[in-house]
Protein backbone atom coordinates (compact mmCIF):
# COMPACT_ATOMS: atom_id res chain seq x y z
CA UNK A 1 0.00 0.00 0.00
CA UNK A 2 1.14 3.56 -0.83
CA UNK A 3 1.77 5.81 2.58
CA UNK A 4 1.36 9.52 1.82
CA UNK A 5 3.92 12.40 2.88
CA UNK A 6 0.35 13.10 5.26
CA UNK A 7 0.78 9.89 6.87
CA UNK A 8 4.31 9.59 7.51
CA UNK A 9 4.32 12.99 8.79
CA UNK A 10 1.68 11.76 11.23
CA UNK A 11 3.61 9.18 12.07
CA UNK A 12 7.09 10.77 12.26
CA UNK A 13 5.36 13.76 15.17
CA UNK A 14 3.97 10.43 16.82
CA UNK A 15 7.82 9.21 17.37
CA UNK A 16 9.23 12.77 17.84
CA UNK A 17 7.10 13.10 20.98
CA UNK A 18 7.65 9.79 22.48
CA UNK A 19 10.86 10.31 21.98
CA UNK A 20 10.77 14.06 23.81
CA UNK A 21 8.98 12.46 27.04
CA UNK A 22 11.86 10.40 27.84
CA UNK A 23 14.09 13.41 27.42
CA UNK A 24 11.63 15.21 29.75
CA UNK A 25 11.41 12.88 32.13
CA UNK A 26 15.05 11.47 32.43
CA UNK A 27 16.67 13.34 34.88
CA UNK A 28 14.00 12.98 37.34
CA UNK A 29 14.18 8.84 36.44
CA UNK A 30 17.80 9.35 37.25
CA UNK A 31 17.71 10.07 40.74
CA UNK A 32 17.82 6.66 42.27
CA UNK A 33 16.21 3.26 41.44
CA UNK A 34 12.68 4.20 43.05
CA UNK A 35 12.33 6.91 41.00
CA UNK A 36 13.37 4.70 37.84
CA UNK A 37 11.04 1.69 38.25
CA UNK A 38 8.16 3.15 41.04
CA UNK A 39 8.31 7.11 40.25
CA UNK A 40 8.46 8.07 43.92
CA UNK A 41 5.73 6.41 44.67
CA UNK A 42 3.46 9.49 43.88
CA UNK A 43 1.43 8.55 40.54
CA UNK A 44 -2.50 9.39 40.48
CA UNK A 45 -4.85 6.62 39.94
CA UNK A 46 -6.28 7.73 36.37
CA UNK A 47 -2.47 8.05 34.96
CA UNK A 48 -1.56 4.67 36.32
CA UNK A 49 -5.18 3.13 34.87
CA UNK A 50 -4.49 4.30 31.73
CA UNK A 51 -1.26 2.92 31.48
CA UNK A 52 -2.25 -0.31 32.50
CA UNK A 53 -4.75 -0.05 29.50
CA UNK A 54 -2.56 1.12 27.23
CA UNK A 55 -0.12 -1.84 28.32
CA UNK A 56 -3.21 -3.81 27.70
CA UNK A 57 -3.68 -2.84 24.45
CA UNK A 58 -0.55 -3.81 22.64
CA UNK A 59 -0.51 -4.76 18.97
CA UNK A 60 -0.84 -8.61 19.43
CA UNK A 61 -4.09 -8.26 21.08
CA UNK A 62 -6.18 -6.89 18.42
CA UNK A 63 -4.73 -9.86 16.29
CA UNK A 64 -5.40 -12.37 19.18
CA UNK A 65 -9.02 -11.16 19.05
CA UNK A 66 -9.45 -11.55 15.40
CA UNK A 67 -7.76 -14.67 15.60
CA UNK A 68 -10.30 -15.74 18.12
CA UNK A 69 -13.27 -14.65 16.46
CA UNK A 70 -12.47 -15.71 12.73
CA UNK A 71 -12.50 -19.50 14.14
CA UNK A 72 -14.29 -19.28 16.95
CA UNK A 73 -16.67 -16.57 16.74
CA UNK A 74 -17.29 -13.75 19.28
CA UNK A 75 -17.83 -16.48 21.80
CA UNK A 76 -14.59 -17.41 21.64
CA UNK A 77 -13.09 -14.32 23.28
CA UNK A 78 -14.14 -15.95 27.15
CA UNK A 79 -10.87 -17.20 26.47
CA UNK A 80 -9.53 -13.59 28.02
CA UNK A 81 -13.00 -12.00 28.80
CA UNK A 82 -12.80 -14.50 31.94
CA UNK A 83 -9.91 -12.93 33.11
CA UNK A 84 -11.70 -10.02 34.19
CA UNK A 85 -12.95 -12.16 37.30
CA UNK A 86 -9.55 -11.94 38.96
CA UNK A 87 -8.98 -8.31 37.53
CA UNK A 88 -12.27 -7.24 40.13
CA UNK A 89 -10.84 -9.35 42.56
CA UNK A 90 -7.42 -7.51 42.69
CA UNK A 91 -9.38 -4.47 42.73
CA UNK A 92 -11.49 -4.55 46.17
CA UNK A 93 -9.35 -7.52 47.98
CA UNK A 94 -5.74 -7.33 46.76
CA UNK A 95 -5.07 -3.58 45.62
CA UNK A 96 -5.08 -2.10 49.12
CA UNK A 97 -2.73 -4.91 50.44
CA UNK A 98 -0.31 -4.75 47.61
CA UNK A 99 0.08 -1.17 47.96
CA UNK A 100 0.16 -1.38 51.88
CA UNK A 101 3.68 -3.48 51.61
CA UNK A 102 5.38 -0.91 50.33
CA UNK A 103 7.77 -3.14 48.35
CA UNK A 104 9.19 -2.06 45.30
CA UNK A 105 8.62 -5.40 43.00
CA UNK A 106 6.01 -8.21 43.43
CA UNK A 107 9.14 -10.80 43.97
CA UNK A 108 10.26 -8.64 47.18
CA UNK A 109 6.80 -9.84 48.17
CA UNK A 110 8.48 -13.29 48.70
CA UNK A 111 10.94 -12.12 51.49
CA UNK A 112 8.39 -10.18 53.21
CA UNK A 113 5.94 -13.28 53.21
CA UNK A 114 8.76 -16.59 53.60
CA UNK A 115 11.95 -16.53 55.33
CA UNK A 116 15.62 -18.29 54.83
CA UNK A 117 17.19 -19.13 51.80
CA UNK A 118 14.20 -20.64 49.92
CA UNK A 119 12.33 -17.13 49.75
CA UNK A 120 16.02 -15.76 48.65
CA UNK A 121 16.15 -18.70 45.78
CA UNK A 122 12.37 -17.76 44.65
CA UNK A 123 12.74 -14.10 44.74
CA UNK A 124 16.22 -14.56 42.82
CA UNK A 125 15.41 -17.23 40.78
CA UNK A 126 11.66 -16.05 39.52
CA UNK A 127 13.28 -12.13 38.58
CA UNK A 128 15.48 -14.58 35.94
CA UNK A 129 12.76 -16.83 35.29
CA UNK A 130 10.03 -14.29 34.55
CA UNK A 131 12.23 -11.02 34.14
CA UNK A 132 14.26 -12.10 31.24
CA UNK A 133 13.20 -15.23 30.22
CA UNK A 134 9.33 -15.40 30.68
CA UNK A 135 9.22 -11.52 29.80
CA UNK A 136 11.15 -12.12 26.76
CA UNK A 137 8.37 -14.69 25.34
CA UNK A 138 5.78 -11.57 26.16
CA UNK A 139 7.48 -8.98 23.86
CA UNK A 140 8.46 -11.17 21.56
CA UNK A 141 4.77 -11.74 20.88
CA UNK A 142 4.34 -8.29 20.73
CA UNK A 143 7.07 -8.25 18.32
CA UNK A 144 5.29 -10.80 16.32
CA UNK A 145 2.69 -8.47 15.37
CA UNK A 146 4.81 -5.68 14.86
CA UNK A 147 6.29 -7.56 12.14
CA UNK A 148 2.86 -8.32 10.90
CA UNK A 149 1.84 -5.07 10.81
CA UNK A 150 5.14 -3.71 9.21
CA UNK A 151 4.99 -6.10 6.54
CA UNK A 152 1.40 -6.09 5.66
CA UNK A 153 0.88 -2.30 5.96
CA UNK A 154 4.30 -0.83 4.85
CA UNK A 155 6.19 -3.67 3.13
CA UNK A 156 8.80 -3.89 5.88
CA UNK A 157 10.71 -7.07 6.07
CA UNK A 158 10.80 -7.90 10.02
CA UNK A 159 14.16 -7.10 10.82
CA UNK A 160 13.36 -3.75 9.53
CA UNK A 161 10.28 -3.66 11.76
CA UNK A 162 12.24 -4.85 14.54
CA UNK A 163 15.07 -2.41 14.55
CA UNK A 164 12.53 1.17 14.12
CA UNK A 165 9.99 -0.34 17.01
CA UNK A 166 13.33 -1.27 18.98
CA UNK A 167 15.53 1.79 18.49
CA UNK A 168 12.80 3.79 19.79
CA UNK A 169 11.33 2.32 22.48
CA UNK A 170 14.65 1.69 23.93
CA UNK A 171 15.86 5.07 24.01
CA UNK A 172 12.31 6.43 25.75
CA UNK A 173 12.15 3.57 28.20
CA UNK A 174 15.60 3.96 28.92
CA UNK A 175 15.89 7.55 29.51
CA UNK A 176 12.45 8.03 31.22
CA UNK A 177 12.16 5.11 33.45
CA UNK A 178 8.09 4.54 34.86
CA UNK A 179 7.51 8.20 34.81
CA UNK A 180 8.62 8.15 31.20
CA UNK A 181 6.42 4.59 30.35
CA UNK A 182 3.21 6.30 32.00
CA UNK A 183 3.36 9.86 30.62
CA UNK A 184 3.92 8.23 27.12
CA UNK A 185 1.43 5.19 27.61
CA UNK A 186 -1.08 8.21 28.66
CA UNK A 187 -0.22 9.98 25.27
CA UNK A 188 -0.19 6.84 23.56
CA UNK A 189 -3.75 5.38 24.75
CA UNK A 190 -5.65 8.22 23.09
CA UNK A 191 -4.30 7.49 19.70
CA UNK A 192 -4.52 3.80 19.90
CA UNK A 193 -8.30 4.77 20.67
CA UNK A 194 -9.04 6.75 18.38
CA UNK A 195 -7.41 4.75 15.66
CA UNK A 196 -8.82 1.70 16.56
CA UNK A 197 -12.68 3.13 16.16
CA UNK A 198 -11.74 5.51 13.36
CA UNK A 199 -10.79 2.24 11.36
CA UNK A 200 -14.02 0.15 12.39
CA UNK A 201 -15.91 2.96 11.34
CA UNK A 202 -14.62 3.80 8.14
CA UNK A 203 -14.70 -0.23 7.37
CA UNK A 204 -17.83 -0.30 7.73
CA UNK A 205 -18.11 1.96 4.72
CA UNK A 206 -16.20 0.05 2.19
CA UNK A 207 -18.35 -1.38 -0.62
CA UNK A 208 -17.52 -5.05 -0.25
CA UNK A 209 -19.03 -4.87 3.21
CA UNK A 210 -21.33 -1.43 2.67
CA UNK A 211 -22.95 -1.36 6.94
CA UNK A 212 -22.67 -2.55 9.64
CA UNK A 213 -26.77 -4.51 8.93
CA UNK A 214 -24.77 -5.46 5.65
CA UNK A 215 -21.97 -6.76 7.60
CA UNK A 216 -24.05 -8.62 10.66
CA UNK A 217 -26.28 -10.72 8.25
CA UNK A 218 -23.43 -11.61 6.22
CA UNK A 219 -23.55 -15.50 5.63
CA UNK A 220 -19.89 -15.34 6.74
CA UNK A 221 -20.47 -13.50 9.62
CA UNK A 222 -23.70 -14.27 11.06
CA UNK A 223 -23.21 -17.58 12.48
CA UNK A 224 -20.27 -15.75 14.73
CA UNK A 225 -21.99 -12.96 16.54
CA UNK A 226 -23.22 -14.39 19.60
CA UNK A 227 -21.69 -13.79 22.89
CA UNK A 228 -22.54 -16.79 24.16
CA UNK A 229 -21.59 -20.80 22.26
CA UNK A 230 -24.27 -22.83 21.40
CA UNK A 231 -25.32 -24.71 24.85
CA UNK A 232 -26.88 -27.39 22.53
CA UNK A 233 -22.74 -28.12 21.79
CA UNK A 234 -21.16 -29.61 24.86
CA UNK A 235 -17.93 -29.69 22.60
CA UNK A 236 -18.00 -25.99 22.35
CA UNK A 237 -19.62 -24.74 25.47
CA UNK A 238 -16.52 -26.72 27.75
CA UNK A 239 -13.50 -25.07 26.01
CA UNK A 240 -14.94 -21.72 24.89
CA UNK A 241 -17.51 -20.82 28.42
CA UNK A 242 -17.10 -23.64 30.92
CA UNK A 243 -13.02 -24.05 31.36
CA UNK A 244 -12.23 -20.43 31.31
CA UNK A 245 -15.19 -19.47 33.93
CA UNK A 246 -14.86 -22.38 36.28
CA UNK A 247 -11.21 -22.81 36.27
CA UNK A 248 -9.03 -20.89 33.76
CA UNK A 249 -9.35 -17.26 35.88
CA UNK A 250 -8.59 -18.56 39.46
CA UNK A 251 -5.88 -21.35 38.55
CA UNK A 252 -3.85 -20.21 35.56
CA UNK A 253 -1.18 -17.38 35.54
CA UNK A 254 -0.96 -14.98 32.73
CA UNK A 255 1.27 -11.58 32.88
CA UNK A 256 -1.51 -8.93 33.35
CA UNK A 257 -4.18 -10.92 34.66
CA UNK A 258 -2.29 -12.83 37.69
CA UNK A 259 -5.16 -13.87 40.00
CA UNK A 260 -4.35 -11.85 43.41
CA UNK A 261 -2.42 -9.05 40.94
CA UNK A 262 1.18 -9.26 39.78
CA UNK A 263 3.95 -8.50 36.96
CA UNK A 264 3.40 -5.09 36.47
CA UNK A 265 -0.11 -4.93 37.52
CA UNK A 266 1.64 -4.91 40.76
CA UNK A 267 4.02 -2.33 39.57
CA UNK A 268 1.35 0.10 39.32
CA UNK A 269 -0.25 -0.33 42.42
CA UNK A 270 2.75 -0.03 44.37
CA UNK A 271 3.72 3.25 42.28
CA UNK A 272 0.23 4.87 43.55
CA UNK A 273 -0.01 7.85 45.81
CA UNK A 274 -1.84 5.61 48.30
CA UNK A 275 -4.11 2.38 48.89
CA UNK A 276 -7.42 4.77 47.53
CA UNK A 277 -5.12 5.51 43.82
CA UNK A 278 -4.19 1.89 44.00
CA UNK A 279 -7.93 0.87 43.98
CA UNK A 280 -8.90 3.50 41.38
CA UNK A 281 -6.11 2.91 39.04
CA UNK A 282 -6.89 -1.07 38.60
CA UNK A 283 -10.81 -0.20 38.56
CA UNK A 284 -10.40 1.87 35.91
CA UNK A 285 -8.71 -0.42 34.38
CA UNK A 286 -10.61 -3.30 33.85
CA UNK A 287 -14.00 -1.14 33.15
CA UNK A 288 -11.69 0.18 30.11
CA UNK A 289 -9.94 -3.00 29.28
CA UNK A 290 -13.30 -5.28 29.01
CA UNK A 291 -16.06 -3.23 28.62
CA UNK A 292 -15.10 -0.16 26.74
CA UNK A 293 -12.09 -1.81 24.04
CA UNK A 294 -13.11 -5.12 22.31
CA UNK A 295 -16.41 -3.92 20.18
CA UNK A 296 -13.76 -2.02 17.28
CA UNK A 297 -11.47 -5.04 17.00
CA UNK A 298 -14.48 -7.49 17.22
CA UNK A 299 -15.99 -5.17 14.11
CA UNK A 300 -12.81 -5.22 12.05
CA UNK A 301 -12.43 -9.12 12.58
CA UNK A 302 -16.05 -9.80 11.65
CA UNK A 303 -15.55 -7.46 8.54
CA UNK A 304 -12.23 -9.75 7.45
CA UNK A 305 -14.77 -12.61 7.12
CA UNK A 306 -15.97 -10.80 4.21
CA UNK A 307 -12.71 -10.17 2.12
CA UNK A 308 -10.04 -12.69 3.46
CA UNK A 309 -12.44 -15.34 4.10
CA UNK A 310 -9.91 -18.35 4.30
CA UNK A 311 -5.97 -17.60 4.83
CA UNK A 312 -5.21 -18.35 1.04
CA UNK A 313 -6.75 -15.05 0.39
CA UNK A 314 -4.02 -13.40 2.62
CA UNK A 315 -1.60 -15.21 1.38
CA UNK A 316 -2.67 -14.04 -2.39
CA UNK A 317 -2.78 -10.86 -1.12
CA UNK A 318 0.48 -10.51 0.45
CA UNK A 319 2.72 -13.08 -1.03
CA UNK A 320 5.93 -10.74 0.24
CA UNK A 321 4.84 -12.25 3.68
CA UNK A 322 6.62 -15.03 4.74
CA UNK A 323 4.97 -18.21 4.90
CA UNK A 324 5.47 -18.91 8.92
CA UNK A 325 4.22 -15.27 9.72
CA UNK A 326 0.21 -16.17 7.94
CA UNK A 327 -2.39 -16.71 9.88
CA UNK A 328 -5.87 -15.67 10.68
CA UNK A 329 -4.72 -12.98 13.13
CA UNK A 330 -2.70 -11.31 10.04
CA UNK A 331 -6.33 -10.19 8.84
CA UNK A 332 -6.05 -7.45 11.74
CA UNK A 333 -3.53 -5.63 9.56
CA UNK A 334 -4.72 -6.38 6.02
CA UNK A 335 -8.17 -4.76 6.87
CA UNK A 336 -6.37 -1.70 7.77
CA UNK A 337 -4.39 -1.37 4.47
CA UNK A 338 -7.84 -0.31 3.11
CA UNK A 339 -8.09 3.26 4.86
CA UNK A 340 -7.14 6.30 3.23
CA UNK A 341 -4.63 8.87 3.60
CA UNK A 342 -4.56 10.55 6.75
CA UNK A 343 -6.45 8.45 8.75
CA UNK A 344 -4.02 5.17 8.06
CA UNK A 345 -0.93 7.45 9.39
CA UNK A 346 -3.34 7.91 12.64
CA UNK A 347 -4.21 3.88 12.56
CA UNK A 348 -0.65 3.57 12.19
CA UNK A 349 0.42 5.58 14.63
CA UNK A 350 -1.99 3.72 17.30
CA UNK A 351 -0.65 0.66 16.00
CA UNK A 352 3.14 1.47 16.68
CA UNK A 353 1.95 3.18 19.88
CA UNK A 354 0.21 -0.31 20.94
CA UNK A 355 3.65 -2.11 20.51
CA UNK A 356 5.87 0.50 22.08
CA UNK A 357 3.37 0.69 24.99
CA UNK A 358 3.53 -2.55 25.96
CA UNK A 359 7.29 -3.07 24.96
CA UNK A 360 8.17 -0.10 27.56
CA UNK A 361 6.18 -1.61 29.99
CA UNK A 362 7.79 -5.05 30.09
CA UNK A 363 11.06 -3.76 30.06
CA UNK A 364 10.94 -1.55 32.60
CA UNK A 365 9.25 -4.15 34.85
CA UNK A 366 11.80 -6.90 33.53
CA UNK A 367 14.32 -4.58 34.26
CA UNK A 368 13.41 -3.40 37.85
CA UNK A 369 13.46 -7.69 38.24
CA UNK A 370 16.92 -7.91 37.23
CA UNK A 371 18.41 -4.87 39.23
CA UNK A 372 16.01 -4.96 42.60
CA UNK A 373 15.50 -8.61 42.67
CA UNK A 374 18.63 -10.41 41.13
CA UNK A 375 21.69 -7.37 40.85
CA UNK A 376 20.96 -5.20 44.50
CA UNK A 377 20.03 -8.60 46.13
CA UNK A 378 22.65 -10.95 45.24
CA UNK A 379 25.20 -9.61 43.22
CA UNK A 380 26.12 -6.26 44.55
CA UNK A 381 23.81 -4.94 47.75
CA UNK A 382 26.18 -2.01 48.20
CA UNK A 383 25.62 -0.52 44.87
CA UNK A 384 24.69 3.11 44.77
CA UNK A 385 21.52 4.42 42.89
CA UNK A 386 23.37 5.67 39.64
CA UNK A 387 24.59 2.56 39.94
CA UNK A 388 21.48 0.73 39.69
CA UNK A 389 19.97 3.01 37.12
CA UNK A 390 22.48 2.20 34.80
CA UNK A 391 22.17 -0.93 35.05
CA UNK A 392 18.71 -0.82 34.70
CA UNK A 393 19.67 0.95 31.50
CA UNK A 394 21.68 -1.56 30.65
CA UNK A 395 18.97 -4.40 31.13
CA UNK A 396 16.75 -2.70 28.74
CA UNK A 397 18.61 -2.69 25.64
CA UNK A 398 19.42 -6.66 26.42
CA UNK A 399 15.99 -7.34 27.12
CA UNK A 400 14.48 -6.00 23.63
CA UNK A 401 17.53 -7.49 21.94
CA UNK A 402 16.50 -10.90 22.88
CA UNK A 403 13.09 -10.38 22.36
CA UNK A 404 13.69 -9.58 19.07
CA UNK A 405 15.68 -12.52 17.72
CA UNK A 406 12.98 -14.68 19.48
CA UNK A 407 10.14 -12.62 17.52
CA UNK A 408 11.71 -14.04 13.95
CA UNK A 409 11.07 -17.53 15.13
CA UNK A 410 7.44 -17.32 16.06
CA UNK A 411 4.52 -17.20 14.25
CA UNK A 412 0.87 -17.11 15.45
CA UNK A 413 -0.41 -14.97 18.59
CA UNK A 414 -2.81 -17.10 19.61
CA UNK A 415 -0.27 -20.22 19.91
CA UNK A 416 1.71 -17.70 22.31
CA UNK A 417 -0.99 -17.53 24.37
CA UNK A 418 -2.41 -20.81 24.67
CA UNK A 419 1.80 -21.92 25.68
CA UNK A 420 1.90 -18.98 28.35
CA UNK A 421 -1.25 -20.48 29.93
CA UNK A 422 -0.42 -23.81 29.93
CA UNK A 423 3.18 -22.69 31.77
CA UNK A 424 1.15 -21.25 34.13
CA UNK A 425 -1.86 -23.44 34.78
CA UNK A 426 -2.12 -24.64 38.53
CA UNK A 427 -0.33 -21.81 40.32
CA UNK A 428 -2.88 -19.22 40.25
CA UNK A 429 -4.68 -20.50 43.38
CA UNK A 430 -1.39 -19.47 45.46
CA UNK A 431 -1.36 -16.25 44.64
CA UNK A 432 -5.06 -15.80 45.93
CA UNK A 433 -4.38 -17.54 49.09
CA UNK A 434 -0.76 -16.95 50.09
CA UNK A 435 -2.04 -13.80 51.35
CA UNK A 436 -4.85 -15.08 53.43
CA UNK A 437 -3.78 -18.79 54.67
CA UNK A 438 -0.83 -18.81 56.93
CA UNK A 439 0.24 -22.42 56.09
CA UNK A 440 1.64 -21.76 52.25
CA UNK A 441 5.67 -21.77 52.52
CA UNK A 442 7.92 -20.72 50.01
CA UNK A 443 8.24 -24.29 49.29
CA UNK A 444 4.62 -24.28 48.08
CA UNK A 445 5.52 -21.63 44.96
CA UNK A 446 8.83 -23.50 44.19
CA UNK A 447 6.87 -27.10 43.79
CA UNK A 448 4.42 -25.09 41.56
CA UNK A 449 6.89 -23.36 39.87
CA UNK A 450 8.71 -26.11 38.90
CA UNK A 451 5.39 -29.00 37.98
CA UNK A 452 3.61 -26.55 35.99
CA UNK A 453 6.44 -26.41 33.53
CA UNK A 454 7.31 -29.54 33.48
CA UNK A 455 3.74 -30.38 32.84
CA UNK A 456 4.00 -27.58 29.81
CA UNK A 457 6.95 -28.97 28.54
CA UNK A 458 5.41 -32.36 28.57
CA UNK A 459 1.97 -31.04 26.75
CA UNK A 460 3.83 -28.71 24.37
CA UNK A 461 6.58 -30.81 22.84
CA UNK A 462 7.33 -34.57 24.42
CA UNK A 463 3.58 -35.94 24.25
CA UNK A 464 2.80 -34.35 20.30
CA UNK A 465 5.66 -36.79 19.38
CA UNK A 466 5.16 -39.82 21.05
CA UNK A 467 1.12 -39.52 22.67
CA UNK A 468 1.38 -40.46 25.67
CA UNK A 469 -1.34 -38.97 26.60
CA UNK A 470 -4.57 -38.86 24.10
CA UNK A 471 -5.74 -35.57 22.97
CA UNK A 472 -8.45 -35.86 21.06
CA UNK A 473 -8.85 -33.09 18.47
CA UNK A 474 -11.25 -30.13 19.91
CA UNK A 475 -10.07 -31.09 22.83
CA UNK A 476 -7.12 -29.16 23.70
CA UNK A 477 -8.22 -27.69 26.61
CA UNK A 478 -7.54 -30.99 28.31
CA UNK A 479 -3.98 -30.44 28.63
CA UNK A 480 -5.00 -27.05 30.81
CA UNK A 481 -7.05 -29.39 33.23
CA UNK A 482 -4.28 -31.71 33.51
CA UNK A 483 -2.14 -29.31 34.36
CA UNK A 484 -3.97 -27.27 36.61
CA UNK A 485 -4.79 -30.75 38.29
CA UNK A 486 -1.38 -32.59 38.79
CA UNK A 487 0.30 -28.63 39.87
CA UNK A 488 -2.59 -28.19 42.37
CA UNK A 489 -1.99 -31.66 43.65
CA UNK A 490 1.52 -31.22 43.91
CA UNK A 491 1.75 -27.81 45.55
CA UNK A 492 -0.96 -28.80 48.16
CA UNK A 493 0.99 -31.84 49.04
CA UNK A 494 4.43 -30.14 49.71
CA UNK A 495 2.57 -27.32 51.38
CA UNK A 496 0.66 -30.01 54.10
CA UNK A 497 3.83 -32.14 54.58
CA UNK A 498 6.86 -29.37 54.87
CA UNK A 499 7.20 -26.98 57.76
CA UNK A 500 5.50 -23.69 58.03
CA UNK A 501 7.27 -20.12 57.57
CA UNK A 502 8.74 -19.61 61.26
CA UNK A 503 6.55 -17.16 63.44
CA UNK A 504 8.04 -14.45 63.18
CA UNK A 505 8.10 -14.33 59.62
CA UNK A 506 4.19 -14.48 59.39
CA UNK A 507 3.87 -11.91 61.99
CA UNK A 508 5.96 -9.19 60.53
CA UNK A 509 4.40 -9.94 57.30
CA UNK A 510 0.78 -9.82 59.19
CA UNK A 511 1.63 -6.35 60.81
CA UNK A 512 2.75 -4.91 58.26
CA UNK A 513 -0.11 -5.83 55.47
CA UNK A 514 -2.95 -6.61 57.44
CA UNK A 515 -4.75 -8.82 55.93
CA UNK A 516 -8.24 -10.16 56.84
CA UNK A 517 -7.49 -12.81 59.79
CA UNK A 518 -9.64 -15.60 58.95
CA UNK A 519 -6.73 -17.89 57.90
CA UNK A 520 -3.99 -16.55 60.69
CA UNK A 521 -6.28 -17.64 63.44
CA UNK A 522 -3.62 -20.49 64.21
CA UNK A 523 -0.93 -18.36 64.78
CA UNK A 524 -2.54 -14.79 65.79
CA UNK A 525 -4.12 -16.90 68.60
CA UNK A 526 -0.86 -17.67 69.59
CA UNK A 527 0.00 -13.94 70.07
CA UNK A 528 -3.05 -12.36 71.23
CA UNK A 529 -0.54 -8.63 71.84
CA UNK A 530 -0.73 -8.73 67.65
CA UNK A 531 -4.02 -6.75 66.76
CA UNK A 532 -6.42 -9.19 64.61
CA UNK A 533 -7.31 -7.26 61.44
CA UNK A 534 -11.14 -8.22 61.25
CA UNK A 535 -11.05 -6.95 57.64
CA UNK A 536 -13.73 -6.50 55.02
CA UNK A 537 -13.76 -9.92 52.63
CA UNK A 538 -16.75 -11.04 52.53
CA UNK A 539 -18.03 -7.65 51.64
CA UNK A 540 -14.86 -7.00 49.21
CA UNK A 541 -15.77 -10.23 47.72
CA UNK A 542 -19.49 -9.03 46.93
CA UNK A 543 -17.94 -5.81 45.45
CA UNK A 544 -15.81 -8.23 42.90
CA UNK A 545 -18.92 -10.08 42.42
CA UNK A 546 -21.48 -6.59 41.68
CA UNK A 547 -18.40 -5.30 39.32
CA UNK A 548 -17.97 -7.97 37.26
CA UNK A 549 -21.68 -8.33 36.48
CA UNK A 550 -21.98 -4.61 35.98
CA UNK A 551 -18.45 -4.51 33.39
CA UNK A 552 -19.72 -7.85 31.53
CA UNK A 553 -23.33 -6.47 31.05
CA UNK A 554 -21.69 -3.07 29.85
CA UNK A 555 -19.84 -5.37 27.57
CA UNK A 556 -22.83 -7.16 26.11
CA UNK A 557 -24.91 -3.61 26.09
CA UNK A 558 -22.55 -2.41 23.49
CA UNK A 559 -22.39 -5.18 21.34
CA UNK A 560 -26.65 -5.42 22.00
CA UNK A 561 -26.53 -1.70 20.57
CA UNK A 562 -24.56 -2.48 17.64
CA UNK A 563 -26.95 -5.58 16.83
CA UNK A 564 -29.73 -3.02 16.72
CA UNK A 565 -31.27 -5.67 19.59
CA UNK A 566 -32.84 -2.80 21.27
CA UNK A 567 -34.70 -4.61 24.29
CA UNK A 568 -31.39 -6.65 25.21
CA UNK A 569 -29.31 -3.72 24.90
CA UNK A 570 -31.81 -1.71 27.06
CA UNK A 571 -31.51 -4.58 29.64
CA UNK A 572 -28.00 -4.57 29.57
CA UNK A 573 -27.55 -0.92 30.35
CA UNK A 574 -29.64 -1.01 33.47
CA UNK A 575 -27.86 -3.83 34.83
CA UNK A 576 -24.96 -2.27 34.24
CA UNK A 577 -25.67 1.25 35.51
CA UNK A 578 -27.61 -0.44 38.41
CA UNK A 579 -24.13 -2.33 38.91
CA UNK A 580 -22.19 0.35 38.85
CA UNK A 581 -24.23 2.60 41.39
CA UNK A 582 -23.80 -0.04 43.62
CA UNK A 583 -19.96 -0.25 43.52
CA UNK A 584 -19.47 3.37 43.57
CA UNK A 585 -21.54 3.46 46.86
CA UNK A 586 -19.99 0.44 48.00
CA UNK A 587 -16.34 1.80 47.12
CA UNK A 588 -16.29 4.38 49.78
CA UNK A 589 -17.23 1.78 52.54
CA UNK A 590 -13.69 -0.17 52.22
CA UNK A 591 -11.54 0.25 55.35
CA UNK A 592 -8.16 1.53 54.01
CA UNK A 593 -5.02 2.53 56.12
Amino acid sequence: MNISPIDWGIIAAFFIISLLIGIFTSKTAGKSSKDFFLSGRNMPWWLLGVSMVATTFSADTPNLVTDIVRVNGVSGNWGWWCFLLTGMLTVFVYAKLWRRSEITTDLEFYELRYGGKPAAFLRGFRAIYLGVFFNIVIMATVSLAAIKIGGVMLGLTPVQTLLIASIVTVIYSSLGGLKGVLLTDFFQFFIAMAGAIGAAIYILDLPQIGSLENLLTHPNVSDKLSFFPDFSNMNEVIPMLLVPIAIQWWATWYPGAEPGGGGYIAQRMLSAKNEKNAIGATLFFNVAHYALRPWPWIIIALSSLIIFPEISDLQKAFPHMPADKLGNDLAYSAMLTYLPTGLIGIVLASLIAAVMSTLSTHLNWGSSYVVNDFYLRFVKPEASDKELVNVGRISTVVLMGLAALLALSLSNALEAFNILLQIGAGTGLIFILRWFWWRINSYTEISAMIISFIVALFFETINPKFNIISIPEGMEYLKLLYGVSITTATWVTVTLVTRPEKEEVLLSFYKKVKPAAYGWRKVLDKHPEVEAEQGQLPFEIGLMVTGSVAIYAALFAIGFWLYDNVLSASIATVISAVGFYILFRGWNKIKLF
